[in-house]
């Protein structure tokens, strides 16, 4: 499958964005992208990102960077130093354009208060269950509630007595007056403001009182000289209730609220809450789990930001929701790691091998090419000595049809190294398995050639015994079993076989300099990269991003079989 995208994306907001700048409409296109401080971000708001920052910066723009902050009960500091970073990582920045919703507490809280004046808003007593039995039905309309005709004065005076905290949270509510019989049901007199007592993640204890998302958002946005607000489709019903809010309060102008449909995946879940639901049920291991779709376990497996940002570019944005496949995600992974990832050996399932004719206690240093799709990566040495292991899957005693690695008598290939043939076999005396392989070497086809023309049909990786590192090897694969989970408790779906850990596996010891954060290919397994977490100096880890090729069919095919 190819990946390539072309290199200047168009679709219906870049249209929209054209048609204001021909028009002179707006001199200079301002973004934002607006997470709300409460968990980490995923790959659904990496699209999000790229879209906001990334027409920004195709049209000579700014995109800011503002937490909508109005639910201290769910934020904190931990959520946003970790977006920063994960915005960072993604390949933008939006130097001194970081802005917060409680910047704007005091601004905002003024705006309510001409709402009050102008008669479009009114203090409510009703209770949160009073108040939605009230709003009717998408066939019906609502109930006005009984303190919607309260006078202005009054209304100011409960609004001001709410700030100052004389009621108990929950007891009254601000509502925007428009219109209870409205078919939008977020027309009929939305809350604007709630009583909460909770401490504020930047402006402490000094607020009892929080404007609701769907208020302090419009009015950030026009406070910030916002040209095109673009937002995910969910939010194309609350349109009306944000043209509302800038059209009748103070707005110093007016942005343009743009949705698209938000990006849902095969094979993993994009609900914030279910996520949510895994971690804190311990089914995973955290937010940074790397079978989870956020930004922070996706790093962690070996996903790399080009992979995401082409990937993003490719599914473009439309106004119709549908699912992407997982398989197209992963191969744009393999597409940028093919061209740059290093290539190294590694033995995940050891099977030793003895070369009966190689010199004991010889160590000698071998050309290996470092990435055969980039040249300028060089080569490097890796050691070769009379003992090393292979991988146990690379033999077979009987070789089944078609097989064409390592069996008794048949000679392959070892990369980089020579021919070598096995003689004989040291099996395990209770199981019968076979421990080891007594096998011998062709000096003469050093670097993998034979001078005399043979030809062999397998080629093998391996380490040195001597020289080899061990390390634990994480497999990770699918969150879910299904492309989309079907049952109300959606943790059925989980698939079992997400993780399979290996001990005891052998690595090449050039792997041991490999930085965190660097995906390289263990050659003929797939991409792997150290574990942030938990590898360290003389006790790695390392993650599989993916295998070379995807292998989920096989495997669905096989567990139908």
């Amino acid at each position: 499958m190819s990946t390539q995208t072309s290199p200047v994306p168009t679709d219906f907001i870049r249209d929209i964005v054209d048609e204001d700048l021909r028009s002179g409409k707006h001199r200079a296109i301002v973004t934002r992208f607006p997470p709300e401080p409460n968990g980490y971000l995923h790959i659904g708001h990496a699209k999000s990102i790229c879209l906001n920052f990334g027409i920004a910066r195709q049209y000579g723009g700014i995109c800011h960077l503002r937490f909508d902050d109005t639910n201290p009960s769910t934020e904190e500091v931990e959520y946003v130093e970790s977006i920063q970073d994960d915005v960072r990582w993604l390949g933008f920045d939006w130097k001194d354009k970081r802005f917060y919703a409680s910047d704007y507490f005091e601004k905002i809280h003024g705006y309510a208060v001409e709402l009050i004046r102008r008669g479009k808003a009114y203090v409510c007593d009703l209770s949160t269950e009073e108040m939605r039995r009230s709003r009717g039905t998408f066939t019906e309309p609502g109930q006005p509630s009984p303190f919607r005709d309260r006078g202005v004065e009054e209304n100011l005076d409960l609004f001001e007595r709410m700030r100052k905290g004389e009621f108990p949270d929950g007891s009254r509510t601000l509502r925007a007056k428009i219109d209870m019989a409205s078919p939008n049901m977020n027309l009929r007199d939305p809350v604007l403001y709630r009583i909460k007592r909770a401490t504020h993640h930047r402006t402490g204890d000094k607020w009892c009182l929080y404007p609701m998302y769907d208020f302090a958002h419009p009015i950030s946005d026009a406070l910030e000289g916002i040209t095109h607000s673009i937002c995910t489709l969910e939010f194309e019903d609350h349109r009306p209730l944000y043209d509302w809010t800038l059209e009748n309060g103070p707005a110093p102008c007016r942005p343009r609220q743009i949705e698209f449909a938000r990006l849902n995946l095969t094979f993993t879940l994009m609900s914030k809450r279910k996520l949510l639901d895994l971690v804190e049920k311990n089914l995973v291991t955290g937010w940074d789990d790397p079978r989870l779709p956020t930004l922070r376990g996706m790093r962690r497996r070996g996903f790399t930001p080009e992979a995401l940002r082409a990937f993003a570019s490719h599914v473009g944005v439309t106004k119709f929701n549908s699912l992407t496949e997982m398989e197209l995600l992963e191969n744009f992974l393999r597409d940028d790691l093919n061209k740059r990832a290093p290539r190294r050996m590694a033995v995940l399932k050891p099977l030793k091998v003895v070369l009966e004719n190689y010199p004991e206690g010889k160590v000698e240093e071998l050309d290996a090419v470092n990435n055969p799709e980039d040249p300028s990566a060089g080569t490097r040495k890796v050691p070769f000595s009379r003992e090393l292991f292979i991988e146990a899957d690379d033999f077979r005693d009987p070789p089944p049809p078609k097989f064409f690695r390592l069996s008794p008598g048949r000679e392959v290939r070892l990369r980089c190294a020579y021919f070598i043939k096995c003689e004989r076999v040291v099996r395990d005396p209770k199981t019968g398995e076979p421990v080891e392989l007594r096998c011998t070497y062709d000096p003469a086809t050093r670097g993998g050639n034979a001078p005399d023309g043979r030809k062999v049909k397998a080629t093998l990786h391996w380490v040195s015994a001597q020289t080899c590192v061990p390390a634990e090897v994480r497999l990770y694969d699918r969150l879910l079993s299904t492309p989309e989970p079907t049952e109300e408790d959606f943790t059925k779906s989980l698939n079992p076989r997400s993780l399979e850990v290996l001990q005891g596996c052998r690595l090449e010891p050039a792997l041991t300099e490999l930085p965190v954060g660097t995906t390289c290919q263990f050659e003929r397994l797939g991409y792997f990269c150290p574990d942030s977490v938990d590898s360290k100096p003389g006790a790695l880890v390392f993650n599989r991003a993916l295998t070379l090729k995807d292998s989920w069919a096989k495997i669905e095919s096989k567990t139908k079989a």
